[in-house]
């Protein structure tokens, strides 16, 4: 039997002093999508950077490993804790939220950036090209997209699918995609939801975080999971989400109290 590609151990992470992750465990197996989802403040979007390695989160208990590593006890060029830049080049990626704007710099530029870094390998340009047109196509995007300054003007679903588009060129072995449904209406979201289901397989793990249900009305998760006040408290199959959507989390933040 293969090993999990992604364990997350006992994680404790502290921001600004303050405990918001306190004791999360999870396993995510190669080609597997995840749905973790919580209320408003259970340490979600915490749970991501945290995992990307961003310096605000201070993981102060347990492990994260992937690929059989622990990113936390690998530690690049004397630095505290692996970087994202070196996450990344192990096949690490996170969609932001709230994706940041940069005028002047194309989304083609960064994308090439990008993934010359992550692969570690000079792209040429015509190369570069080919493959940015075949992910493009096979994500129905149009060509004239690539052009546009990154994320500058873009409309909510524009902003999510040039996250989708990072995936697609990018080709990360697990994707942790925060909240990728906000924002966005209707036919946005169908249009990046089934972006993350054409990526989605045996090379590409996921675990998407979010609030609602209804992307998973687009993408079905093998596995959902419940965070409450910083612990995942509740797992199950797609049922899980259906039944969150109707009844909200009060059910399970009650059999808290009462346990």
């Amino acid at each position: 039997m293969s090993k999990p590609l992604f364990v997350i151990e006992d994680l404790h992470v502290e921001v600004e002093d303050k405990e918001i992750l306190k004791g999360v465990n999870l396993e995510i197996n190669r080609g597997e999508i995840h749905a973790l989802m919580g209320p408003n403040g259970s340490g979600k979007s915490t749970l991501a950077y945290a995992l990307m390695g961003h310096p605000k989160y201070n993981v102060t208990k347990g492990s994260i490993r992937f690929k059989g590593e622990d990113l936390l006890a690998l530690t690049p060029a004397g630095l505290p804790a692996m970087t994202a830049d070196v996450r990344a080049q192990m096949g690490l990626f996170l969609a932001f939220q709230y994706p940041t704007a940069i005028t002047g710099v194309t989304l083609m530029n960064f994308l090439r950036t990008a993934a010359n870094n992550v692969r570690k390998e000079e792209l040429s340009i015509t190369r570069f090209r080919r493959l940015l047109r075949e992910k493009m196509a096979l994500l129905k995007i149009d060509q004239s997209f690539a052009s546009r300054y990154l994320n500058e003007g873009f409309s909510g679903g524009e902003k999510k699918r040039s996250e989708v588009l990072q995936m697609a060129v990018l080709q990360p072995a697990m994707a942790v995609m925060d909240e990728t449904d906000s924002g966005l209406d209707v036919d946005a979201l169908r249009i990046v939801a089934e972006g993350v289901t054409t990526l989605a397989g045996p090379d590409m793990s996921v675990l998407l975080i979010t609030h609602y249900q209804r992307i998973l009305n687009y993408i079905t998760p093998h596995f959902v999971h419940v965070l409450v006040e910083g612990r995942i408290v509740h797992s199950g199959g797609k049922e899980l989400a259906e039944t969150l959507d109707a009844r909200g989390y009060e059910w399970i933040i009650n059999s808290m109290v009462k346990a």
